[in-house]
């Protein structure tokens, strides 16, 4: 597997999104060697240290965004927002990832950091168990770990970066789905990938609720367009066929929401399925507009990748070890307090639709 990466200094501000086309040149920077201990919140045990909220941030943090795969639009949007924290603290920013979202395609490119010595490693997970083994070797050489978006089991990391409460983002897409066909009807789940934690969190979670609160609607599958555009269209095609009476398709993922709607809005289903999940405003927009989507929803993914970076730095400053209760600034966001199994939230998802869609630019 070729390695893509970029490398550079930050300083003052964003310089624009890493593109992956350069070799990484982060110089190995020291860190603070993390153990396990048991009893305690998260993957980050710290094994007999302790916090120091008024640690200063080093300056120079060798800080890795590593996303489930390059060049997918909502990545590319937190990428922006990691790098403007890393320039806030005067950091050093890269960005490193695969082209596909395989299960173990990540794994490479975390053992490449471990051993250039980065300080700090974000990374939302394409498996919940494929890339631990490699965090436990970039966390034994010093580097704080960080998941974002989709988590890892929580011994292999220090903290996760929850866009919203799995339940909040779980209930938000069936309620916008069942306002839409009246809370009744077949509706199907086009999803990212199989092994995808946080897409088979909320599934299980939409399915549950689903069943408590609209018993009349009926999700008859799950398909998985392994966040590609174009199997994704394809089985956004396969679903409209296999079930005539199709009421809905809710994708959780911004890949397939926009491909799912690329589908729909040239069909004679345009109107007829209702079509809702996650995606970002500016893919959206167009489909909203055109009338083939009422209603979708998503947190901000650049204030998701902000928020990551600074709790990176946080960690690595020691004026946090992933203990709950532990708080921390996170620049513009203002104050975060760390969660059970060290979980920060980020805030709630937001429901965009045509009367407040152009307010938003990501």
């Amino acid at each position: 597997m070729s390695l893509f990466l970029t490398s550079r200094r930050v300083r003052g501000g964003l310089t624009g999104l890493a593109v992956a086309a350069m070799v990484l040149t982060t110089a190995a920077c020291g860190g603070t060697t993390r153990g396990e201990d048991e009893g305690s919140s998260g993957g980050n045990d710290a094994a007999g240290a302790s916090a120091d909220p008024d640690a200063e941030i080093p300056a120079d943090l060798a800080i890795a965004f590593l996303p489930k795969q390059l060049n997918n639009p909502y990545f590319d949007v937190a990428a922006t927002g990691s790098e403007r924290a890393v320039g806030e603290i005067d950091g050093e920013f890269s960005q490193v990832g695969p082209s596909e979202a395989s299960a173990s395609s990540q794994v490479s490119y975390i053992n490449t950091l471990t051993q250039q010595g980065a300080d700090v490693i974000l990374t939302s997970a394409n498996d919940p168990n494929a890339i631990c083994s490699a965090l436990d070797q970039a966390r034994s050489g010093g580097a704080s770990v960080v998941t974002f978006d989709s988590d890892t089991d929580p011994a292999c990391r220090d903290l996760f970066i929850n866009q919203a409460t799995a339940e909040g983002i779980a209930q938000t897409q069936i309620d916008t789905m069942a306002e839409q066909i009246g809370g009744a009807g077949q509706v199907a789940i086009l999803s990212a990938t199989a092994n995808a934690t946080n897409q088979n969190t909320w599934i299980e979670l939409m399915t549950e609720y689903a069943a408590q609160e609209y018993p009349d609607m009926e999700i008859v599958t799950t398909v998985y367009g392994d966040d590609e555009d174009e199997k994704s269209f394809q089985e956004t095609q396969g679903l409209l066929q296999t079930y005539p009476d199709l009421k809905g398709i809710i994708s959780p993922t911004t890949v397939g929401i926009s491909a799912a709607a690329r589908y729909l809005s040239g069909s004679e289903y345009k109107g007829r399925v209702a079509l809702t999940g996650l995606g970002t405003p500016n893919q959206m927009r167009e489909f909203v507009q055109d009338g083939t989507v009422t209603a979708f929803a998503l947190w901000n993914p650049e204030d998701l990748g902000y928020l990551a970076a600074y709790a990176g730095a946080a960690l690595a400053a020691g004026q946090i070890t992933g203990a709950e209760g532990e708080t921390f600034e996170a620049g513009d966001l203002g104050e975060y307090e760390v969660g059970a199994d060290g979980v920060v939230v980020l805030g709630e998802p937001t429901v965009f639709d045509a009367e407040n869609i152009d307010d938003f630019d990501f």
